[in-house]
């Protein structure tokens, strides 16, 4: 039996590209690319010749049974178009269904655009979340940002060139004082990574141009507190009585209060049975 190797390959420069991936690149029978004419270039570059096979999110229900029956007679290689496979791409889809068909699953670790992006925003970074690509709805959108206005961690996401400048006038509504990095083309000719509030990055980006990866900071330890303690005080409690008066139960209220503002659920508690007290 084979094994399914889900193998990085670089997100811009040629050159970063581990040599385990070169060598397996070079020996597996099979090689599955989100792109052929991408993966191509990375093989000719290297002076490898392998059989390839397109494997996406157009084909990817029709491959999967293929592309199990090659590893039934070898090892299988999957790449995707830049970076590790399987983040926000469809090579979940057959890791698991080679998986559960009881082939062995194994990583060859090397570029990532959200590692990338981190290692060079100069934001903290000691913990964050990956959203994959920003909602294209602007209330979707606003949503989502003001889930992490009191988070603490980092919140990393890919946004296309033709709604960079969209997304960030919604993220300079919610969050105007919070930095974020703006990190394009990264490890291609024209890399730029831009530092700064989400109004100056809007001055900035006019015509934006090449894959993106936004890096926005997260609620620094007082910002965190405020959301959590009584600088918001009165804030809280308005919002606590307009959800009862709306018909909310208690466990809605908490978990509305914990997206809103990253308030706890004992701290939410203790916020309805104030209310409940003061209605009574």
């Amino acid at each position: 039996m084979g094994t399914l190797f889900v193998v990085a390959t670089p997100i811009g420069n040629l050159e970063d590209v581990s040599l385990r991936a070169l060598r397996l690149l070079g020996s597996v029978g099979l090689i599955a690319a989100e792109d052929t004419r991408t993966a191509r270039i990375l093989l000719s570059h290297h002076g490898i010749k392998g059989r390839l096979i397109s494997y996406n999110d157009h084909n990817k229900t029709r491959r999967i049974p293929e592309i199990l029956d090659a590893l039934a007679a070898g090892d299988v290689a999957l790449v995707t178009d830049a970076g590790t496979p399987a983040i926000s791409d469809p090579g979940v889809e057959l890791a698991a269904a080679a998986r559960e068909a009881g082939y062995a699953v194994v990583a060859v670790p090397g570029p990532s655009a959200v590692v990338a992006a981190l290692s060079v925003a100069g934001l903290p970074a000691t913990r964050f979340s990956f959203v994959g690509f920003l909602p294209r709805g602007r209330g979707d959108l606003r949503r989502l940002i003001e889930t992490y206005l009191a988070r603490p961690e980092a919140l990393v996401a890919f946004e296309s060139p033709r709604r960079l400048r969209a997304s960030l006038g919604v993220i300079a509504e919610v969050m105007p004082e919070r930095r974020l990095a703006v990190c394009r083309e990264l490890t291609k000719l024209h890399e730029e990574v831009f530092v700064g509030t989400a109004a100056e990055a809007l001055d900035h980006f006019s015509q934006p141009r090449g894959e993106i990866v936004l890096v926005i900071e997260g609620a620094g330890e007082a910002e965190a507190a405020k959301g959590e303690d009584g600088a918001e005080e009165e804030t809280l409690r308005r919002e606590v009585s307009e959800m009862r008066r709306l018909g909310l139960t208690r466990s809605q209220a908490t978990a509305l209060l914990a997206s809103r503002y990253g308030v706890s659920r004992r701290r939410g508690y203790e916020l309805w049975l104030a209310s409940e007290e003061s209605s009574a």
